[in-house]
């Protein structure tokens, strides 16, 4: 019995599967599955523009997510999510943009430690 009133109230919250409070960040997990799924894409194929909107709609949506009625948990949840995964793509970005820079710069700057012969 405590089983049906616990699934019944479930149901029932103002949250619940029964509104769009309930739909919306469930249907938002696809985008962060979808990013999590991209960690083994190579960095330099990451979208800068595309990752920051990420992190930024998920640190905006996660506080938002605790200032309305009914407070929404799994809006708040997949936003944190959303964030983190957006900020470790743009990491790897960073990360691969400043290797490039420096191998560059290596290769511009006479051949990179190749010693003289004579």
């Amino acid at each position: 019995m405590a089983a049906t009133s616990s699934f019944r109230a479930f149901l029932n919250h103002p949250a619940g599967p029964k509104t769009i409070f309930f739909w919306a960040p469930t249907m938002k997990w696809a985008i962060t599955i979808a990013n999590v799924k991209d960690f083994q894409r190579p960095p330099e194929l990451l979208s800068v523009p595309q990752q920051s909107a990420v992190a930024l709609t998920g640190l905006i949506w996660m506080k938002y997510s605790l200032d309305i009625t009914p407070k929404n948990y799994n809006l708040m949840a997949v936003n944190a999510a959303m964030a983190v995964t957006g900020l470790y793509q743009l990491y790897r970005r960073y990360e691969y943009d400043r290797e490039m820079k420096k191998i560059m710069e290596q290769s511009e700057g006479g051949g990179g430690g190749g010693g003289e012969q004579t």
